[in-house]
Protein backbone atom coordinates (compact mmCIF):
# COMPACT_ATOMS: atom_id res chain seq x y z
CA UNK A 1 0.00 0.00 0.00
CA UNK A 2 1.28 3.40 -1.07
CA UNK A 3 1.96 5.32 1.86
CA UNK A 4 1.71 9.85 1.28
CA UNK A 5 3.97 12.71 2.20
CA UNK A 6 4.34 16.10 2.38
CA UNK A 7 1.10 16.96 3.20
CA UNK A 8 0.67 19.16 6.23
CA UNK A 9 2.22 21.72 3.71
CA UNK A 10 -0.85 21.59 1.55
CA UNK A 11 -3.43 21.70 4.59
CA UNK A 12 -1.58 25.04 6.09
CA UNK A 13 -1.29 26.58 2.88
CA UNK A 14 -2.55 30.11 2.48
CA UNK A 15 -4.99 29.07 -0.87
CA UNK A 16 -6.05 25.65 0.98
CA UNK A 17 -7.47 27.79 4.16
CA UNK A 18 -9.13 30.25 2.39
CA UNK A 19 -10.85 27.75 0.46
CA UNK A 20 -11.46 25.75 3.80
CA UNK A 21 -13.16 28.94 5.13
CA UNK A 22 -15.17 29.70 2.27
CA UNK A 23 -16.60 25.95 1.92
CA UNK A 24 -17.32 25.50 5.53
CA UNK A 25 -19.41 29.09 5.10
CA UNK A 26 -22.08 27.75 2.88
CA UNK A 27 -25.02 28.21 4.05
CA UNK A 28 -24.05 30.32 7.38
CA UNK A 29 -22.71 33.41 5.87
CA UNK A 30 -24.81 35.78 7.79
CA UNK A 31 -24.21 34.40 10.99
CA UNK A 32 -22.42 36.82 12.91
CA UNK A 33 -18.91 34.87 13.96
CA UNK A 34 -19.01 33.37 10.19
CA UNK A 35 -19.37 37.04 8.86
CA UNK A 36 -16.58 38.05 11.01
CA UNK A 37 -13.82 35.40 9.53
CA UNK A 38 -15.30 36.19 5.85
CA UNK A 39 -14.66 39.91 6.37
CA UNK A 40 -11.41 38.94 7.99
CA UNK A 41 -9.84 36.72 6.11
CA UNK A 42 -6.54 37.24 5.55
CA UNK A 43 -6.15 38.01 9.28
CA UNK A 44 -7.63 34.36 10.05
CA UNK A 45 -5.77 32.02 7.41
CA UNK A 46 -2.72 33.46 8.60
CA UNK A 47 -3.88 33.04 12.63
CA UNK A 48 -4.52 29.30 11.36
CA UNK A 49 -1.67 28.98 10.04
CA UNK A 50 0.49 30.11 12.33
CA UNK A 51 -1.89 28.13 14.93
CA UNK A 52 -1.48 24.65 12.98
CA UNK A 53 1.94 25.17 12.19
CA UNK A 54 2.98 25.60 15.73
CA UNK A 55 0.86 22.33 16.83
CA UNK A 56 -1.10 25.09 19.21
CA UNK A 57 -4.72 23.75 17.64
CA UNK A 58 -7.23 22.44 20.44
CA UNK A 59 -10.47 21.55 19.69
CA UNK A 60 -13.40 23.66 21.53
CA UNK A 61 -16.05 22.09 23.89
CA UNK A 62 -18.76 20.84 21.32
CA UNK A 63 -22.61 21.45 21.73
CA UNK A 64 -24.52 18.15 21.26
CA UNK A 65 -28.45 18.20 20.41
CA UNK A 66 -30.34 14.92 20.77
CA UNK A 67 -32.49 14.09 17.74
CA UNK A 68 -34.94 11.78 18.68
CA UNK A 69 -37.38 10.07 16.13
CA UNK A 70 -39.80 7.25 15.40
CA UNK A 71 -36.99 5.43 14.31
CA UNK A 72 -33.94 6.19 16.60
CA UNK A 73 -32.31 8.80 18.75
CA UNK A 74 -29.08 10.51 17.33
CA UNK A 75 -26.73 12.67 19.46
CA UNK A 76 -25.37 15.64 17.07
CA UNK A 77 -22.15 17.41 17.86
CA UNK A 78 -22.07 21.23 16.37
CA UNK A 79 -18.65 22.30 16.27
CA UNK A 80 -18.01 26.15 16.09
CA UNK A 81 -16.83 27.32 12.88
CA UNK A 82 -14.15 29.16 13.77
CA UNK A 83 -12.13 27.56 13.99
CA UNK A 84 -12.98 23.64 14.26
CA UNK A 85 -15.13 23.64 11.47
CA UNK A 86 -12.61 25.22 8.99
CA UNK A 87 -9.46 23.18 10.18
CA UNK A 88 -11.81 19.64 9.59
CA UNK A 89 -12.20 21.36 5.90
CA UNK A 90 -8.66 22.24 5.23
CA UNK A 91 -7.65 18.88 6.11
CA UNK A 92 -10.09 16.65 4.35
CA UNK A 93 -10.02 19.19 1.07
CA UNK A 94 -6.37 17.71 0.95
CA UNK A 95 -7.16 14.42 1.98
CA UNK A 96 -10.44 13.68 0.40
CA UNK A 97 -8.50 11.90 -3.06
CA UNK A 98 -6.31 10.11 -1.02
CA UNK A 99 -9.40 8.36 0.42
CA UNK A 100 -11.25 8.18 -2.28
CA UNK A 101 -8.27 6.32 -4.03
CA UNK A 102 -8.59 3.33 -2.24
CA UNK A 103 -12.60 3.59 -1.85
CA UNK A 104 -15.22 1.07 -3.44
CA UNK A 105 -17.20 2.44 -6.11
CA UNK A 106 -20.38 1.74 -4.62
CA UNK A 107 -19.43 2.62 -1.22
CA UNK A 108 -22.40 5.91 -1.64
CA UNK A 109 -23.03 8.07 1.65
CA UNK A 110 -21.46 11.17 1.91
CA UNK A 111 -19.33 10.81 -0.82
CA UNK A 112 -19.63 13.93 -3.34
CA UNK A 113 -20.94 13.00 -6.76
CA UNK A 114 -22.41 9.73 -5.68
CA UNK A 115 -24.95 10.04 -2.68
CA UNK A 116 -28.10 7.48 -2.64
CA UNK A 117 -29.26 8.06 -5.87
CA UNK A 118 -26.11 6.47 -7.28
CA UNK A 119 -26.83 3.45 -5.41
CA UNK A 120 -30.37 3.00 -5.67
CA UNK A 121 -29.27 3.59 -10.01
CA UNK A 122 -26.83 0.25 -9.31
CA UNK A 123 -28.67 -1.80 -7.26
CA UNK A 124 -31.62 -1.30 -9.97
CA UNK A 125 -29.30 -1.91 -12.64
CA UNK A 126 -28.22 -5.36 -11.14
CA UNK A 127 -31.84 -6.67 -10.32
CA UNK A 128 -32.64 -5.70 -13.82
CA UNK A 129 -29.82 -7.22 -15.74
CA UNK A 130 -28.39 -9.87 -13.77
CA UNK A 131 -31.60 -12.19 -12.29
CA UNK A 132 -29.38 -14.83 -11.45
CA UNK A 133 -26.75 -13.29 -9.53
CA UNK A 134 -29.44 -11.12 -7.54
CA UNK A 135 -31.95 -14.07 -6.43
CA UNK A 136 -30.75 -13.43 -2.99
CA UNK A 137 -30.20 -9.85 -0.82
CA UNK A 138 -28.53 -9.76 2.44
CA UNK A 139 -29.59 -6.80 4.70
CA UNK A 140 -27.74 -5.56 7.43
CA UNK A 141 -25.78 -2.59 9.12
CA UNK A 142 -23.65 -1.85 12.23
CA UNK A 143 -25.36 -0.98 15.57
CA UNK A 144 -24.14 2.17 16.89
CA UNK A 145 -21.37 2.85 14.28
CA UNK A 146 -19.96 6.18 15.05
CA UNK A 147 -20.14 6.16 18.86
CA UNK A 148 -18.56 2.76 18.44
CA UNK A 149 -15.39 3.10 16.28
CA UNK A 150 -12.49 2.65 17.64
CA UNK A 151 -9.99 5.42 17.47
CA UNK A 152 -6.65 3.87 18.18
CA UNK A 153 -7.59 0.84 15.15
CA UNK A 154 -8.84 4.51 12.98
CA UNK A 155 -5.19 5.90 13.94
CA UNK A 156 -3.72 2.77 12.80
CA UNK A 157 -5.10 3.00 9.68
CA UNK A 158 -4.23 6.26 9.39
CA UNK A 159 -0.69 5.41 9.68
CA UNK A 160 -0.72 2.24 7.06
CA UNK A 161 -1.90 5.17 4.55
CA UNK A 162 -0.04 8.59 5.15
CA UNK A 163 3.84 8.83 6.85
CA UNK A 164 3.44 12.69 7.39
CA UNK A 165 3.88 13.13 11.04
CA UNK A 166 2.44 16.55 11.17
CA UNK A 167 -1.00 14.93 9.84
CA UNK A 168 -0.55 12.81 11.53
CA UNK A 169 -0.59 15.31 14.46
CA UNK A 170 -3.58 16.82 13.10
CA UNK A 171 -5.91 13.64 12.61
CA UNK A 172 -5.05 12.28 16.25
CA UNK A 173 -6.10 15.42 17.37
CA UNK A 174 -9.72 15.50 15.46
CA UNK A 175 -10.09 12.00 16.64
CA UNK A 176 -8.78 12.55 20.31
CA UNK A 177 -11.18 14.93 21.45
CA UNK A 178 -13.69 12.05 22.24
CA UNK A 179 -12.57 9.15 24.61
CA UNK A 180 -14.87 6.55 21.94
CA UNK A 181 -15.86 6.87 18.44
CA UNK A 182 -16.62 10.01 16.31
CA UNK A 183 -19.10 12.52 16.98
CA UNK A 184 -21.95 12.77 14.35
CA UNK A 185 -22.02 16.43 12.94
CA UNK A 186 -18.38 16.69 12.15
CA UNK A 187 -17.18 17.15 8.46
CA UNK A 188 -14.09 14.60 9.17
CA UNK A 189 -16.27 12.44 10.75
CA UNK A 190 -18.31 11.35 7.80
CA UNK A 191 -14.69 10.69 5.74
CA UNK A 192 -12.93 8.60 8.32
CA UNK A 193 -16.26 6.20 8.94
CA UNK A 194 -15.96 6.14 5.32
CA UNK A 195 -12.50 5.25 5.45
CA UNK A 196 -12.42 2.79 8.53
CA UNK A 197 -14.62 0.41 6.18
CA UNK A 198 -12.90 0.71 3.56
CA UNK A 199 -11.17 -2.89 4.47
CA UNK A 200 -14.63 -4.27 4.86
CA UNK A 201 -15.43 -3.49 1.18
CA UNK A 202 -12.69 -5.14 -0.53
CA UNK A 203 -13.00 -8.04 2.34
CA UNK A 204 -16.40 -8.53 1.08
CA UNK A 205 -15.85 -8.54 -2.44
CA UNK A 206 -12.22 -10.06 -3.26
CA UNK A 207 -11.88 -12.63 0.17
CA UNK A 208 -15.93 -13.30 0.00
CA UNK A 209 -16.31 -12.97 -3.71
CA UNK A 210 -19.79 -11.57 -3.09
CA UNK A 211 -21.64 -10.17 -6.57
CA UNK A 212 -23.05 -7.06 -6.19
CA UNK A 213 -22.36 -4.49 -2.30
CA UNK A 214 -23.46 -1.04 -1.89
CA UNK A 215 -22.68 0.29 1.32
CA UNK A 216 -24.20 3.44 2.68
CA UNK A 217 -22.31 4.47 5.64
CA UNK A 218 -22.80 1.37 7.88
CA UNK A 219 -26.00 0.07 6.14
CA UNK A 220 -25.02 -2.70 3.66
CA UNK A 221 -27.01 -4.34 0.79
CA UNK A 222 -25.52 -7.28 -0.46
CA UNK A 223 -26.57 -9.49 -3.65
CA UNK A 224 -26.05 -13.18 -4.57
CA UNK A 225 -27.01 -16.09 -6.29
CA UNK A 226 -26.92 -19.09 -3.25
CA UNK A 227 -28.69 -18.06 0.31
CA UNK A 228 -26.52 -20.28 1.70
CA UNK A 229 -23.43 -18.15 0.67
CA UNK A 230 -25.22 -14.87 2.13
CA UNK A 231 -25.35 -16.75 5.39
CA UNK A 232 -22.21 -17.60 5.42
CA UNK A 233 -21.14 -13.98 4.55
CA UNK A 234 -22.96 -12.04 7.47
CA UNK A 235 -21.10 -14.69 9.97
CA UNK A 236 -17.55 -13.59 8.29
CA UNK A 237 -18.43 -9.82 8.19
CA UNK A 238 -19.78 -10.10 11.69
CA UNK A 239 -16.83 -11.67 12.75
CA UNK A 240 -14.73 -9.27 11.12
CA UNK A 241 -16.43 -6.29 12.37
CA UNK A 242 -15.80 -8.06 15.73
CA UNK A 243 -11.81 -7.92 15.58
CA UNK A 244 -12.36 -4.27 15.43
CA UNK A 245 -14.91 -4.14 18.37
CA UNK A 246 -17.90 -3.59 16.15
CA UNK A 247 -21.32 -5.35 16.21
CA UNK A 248 -23.24 -6.40 13.37
CA UNK A 249 -27.79 -5.57 14.47
CA UNK A 250 -29.28 -8.77 15.64
CA UNK A 251 -31.98 -7.72 12.42
CA UNK A 252 -29.89 -8.67 9.72
CA UNK A 253 -31.71 -10.61 7.16
CA UNK A 254 -31.20 -13.36 4.23
CA UNK A 255 -34.58 -12.83 1.40
CA UNK A 256 -35.38 -13.75 -1.85
CA UNK A 257 -35.60 -10.38 -3.81
CA UNK A 258 -38.53 -11.77 -5.66
CA UNK A 259 -40.38 -12.39 -2.88
CA UNK A 260 -39.93 -8.75 -1.11
CA UNK A 261 -38.50 -5.71 -2.32
CA UNK A 262 -35.42 -4.54 -0.59
CA UNK A 263 -36.01 -1.83 1.50
CA UNK A 264 -32.83 0.48 1.49
CA UNK A 265 -31.84 4.15 0.49
CA UNK A 266 -35.49 5.70 1.47
CA UNK A 267 -37.24 3.03 -1.19
CA UNK A 268 -38.58 -0.37 -1.94
CA UNK A 269 -36.65 -1.86 -4.80
CA UNK A 270 -38.30 -4.59 -6.75
CA UNK A 271 -37.12 -6.26 -9.88
CA UNK A 272 -38.97 -4.36 -12.06
CA UNK A 273 -39.73 -0.72 -10.47
CA UNK A 274 -39.29 1.71 -7.39
CA UNK A 275 -41.89 2.63 -4.93
CA UNK A 276 -40.77 5.08 -1.87
CA UNK A 277 -40.36 3.82 1.58
CA UNK A 278 -43.90 3.69 2.78
CA UNK A 279 -42.87 6.13 5.96
CA UNK A 280 -41.19 8.51 3.14
CA UNK A 281 -44.47 8.29 1.41
CA UNK A 282 -46.65 9.35 4.54
CA UNK A 283 -44.36 11.91 5.21
CA UNK A 284 -44.67 13.62 2.14
CA UNK A 285 -48.69 13.45 1.71
CA UNK A 286 -49.07 15.14 5.39
CA UNK A 287 -46.82 18.11 4.66
CA UNK A 288 -48.18 18.61 1.01
CA UNK A 289 -51.55 18.80 3.17
CA UNK A 290 -50.07 21.31 5.16
CA UNK A 291 -48.45 23.48 2.44
CA UNK A 292 -51.97 23.21 0.23
CA UNK A 293 -53.67 24.91 2.82
CA UNK A 294 -51.38 28.10 3.66
CA UNK A 295 -51.97 31.34 1.26
CA UNK A 296 -49.08 31.34 0.19
CA UNK A 297 -45.25 29.33 -0.93
CA UNK A 298 -42.53 30.32 1.44
CA UNK A 299 -38.48 29.32 0.79
CA UNK A 300 -38.65 26.79 3.43
CA UNK A 301 -41.64 24.72 1.76
CA UNK A 302 -40.47 25.29 -1.54
CA UNK A 303 -37.12 23.69 -0.52
CA UNK A 304 -39.01 20.87 0.80
CA UNK A 305 -41.09 20.27 -2.35
CA UNK A 306 -37.63 20.17 -4.38
CA UNK A 307 -36.23 17.91 -1.59
CA UNK A 308 -39.48 15.19 -2.29
CA UNK A 309 -39.25 15.81 -6.09
CA UNK A 310 -35.53 14.60 -6.07
CA UNK A 311 -36.75 11.60 -4.17
CA UNK A 312 -39.98 10.76 -6.79
CA UNK A 313 -37.86 11.00 -9.79
CA UNK A 314 -35.56 7.93 -9.04
CA UNK A 315 -39.30 5.83 -8.44
CA UNK A 316 -41.90 4.78 -10.01
CA UNK A 317 -44.02 7.44 -8.50
CA UNK A 318 -45.34 9.57 -11.07
CA UNK A 319 -49.07 8.87 -9.81
CA UNK A 320 -48.25 10.05 -6.61
CA UNK A 321 -47.01 12.81 -7.90
CA UNK A 322 -49.74 13.96 -9.78
CA UNK A 323 -52.17 12.96 -7.06
CA UNK A 324 -50.97 14.54 -3.73
CA UNK A 325 -48.16 16.91 -4.67
CA UNK A 326 -48.98 18.77 -7.69
CA UNK A 327 -52.44 19.66 -6.55
CA UNK A 328 -50.25 21.97 -4.11
CA UNK A 329 -47.50 22.92 -5.12
CA UNK A 330 -45.85 21.91 -8.98
CA UNK A 331 -41.93 22.03 -9.28
CA UNK A 332 -41.81 24.57 -11.60
CA UNK A 333 -43.13 26.65 -8.40
CA UNK A 334 -41.25 25.99 -5.89
CA UNK A 335 -38.13 26.64 -7.97
CA UNK A 336 -39.33 30.07 -8.72
CA UNK A 337 -39.80 30.57 -5.29
CA UNK A 338 -36.00 29.80 -4.09
CA UNK A 339 -34.91 31.64 -7.62
CA UNK A 340 -36.59 34.79 -6.45
CA UNK A 341 -35.63 34.42 -2.78
CA UNK A 342 -31.63 33.71 -4.17
CA UNK A 343 -31.83 36.80 -6.32
CA UNK A 344 -33.23 39.29 -2.74
CA UNK A 345 -30.13 37.57 -1.11
CA UNK A 346 -27.58 38.41 -4.07
CA UNK A 347 -29.31 42.15 -3.98
CA UNK A 348 -28.89 42.85 0.12
CA UNK A 349 -25.50 41.12 0.54
CA UNK A 350 -24.24 43.61 -3.02
CA UNK A 351 -25.84 46.68 -0.66
CA UNK A 352 -24.32 45.91 2.92
CA UNK A 353 -21.27 45.26 1.24
CA UNK A 354 -21.32 48.44 -0.84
Amino acid sequence: MKRYGNLFDKIVSSDNLGLAIEEASKGKRTRKGVSRVLDNKDFYVMQLHDMLVDHEYVPNHVVRRVIRDKIKTRTIAKPQFYPDQVIQWAAMLVLQPIFLKGMYEYSVGSIPHRGTSMGQKAVKKWLQNDPKNTKYCLKMDVHKFYPSINTAILKSKFRRKIKDRDTLWLLDTLVDQFEQGLPIGFYSSQWFANFFLQDLDHYIKDDLQIPYLVRNIDDLVLLGPNKKKLHKAEQAISSYLADEFLEVKPNWQVFKVNSRPIDFLGMRLYRGHTTLRRRNALKIKRRMAKISKKPGLNRFDAASVIAYWGWLKHSDSYGFYMKYMKPACTIKRAKEVMSNGSKRRVRYTDRTHS
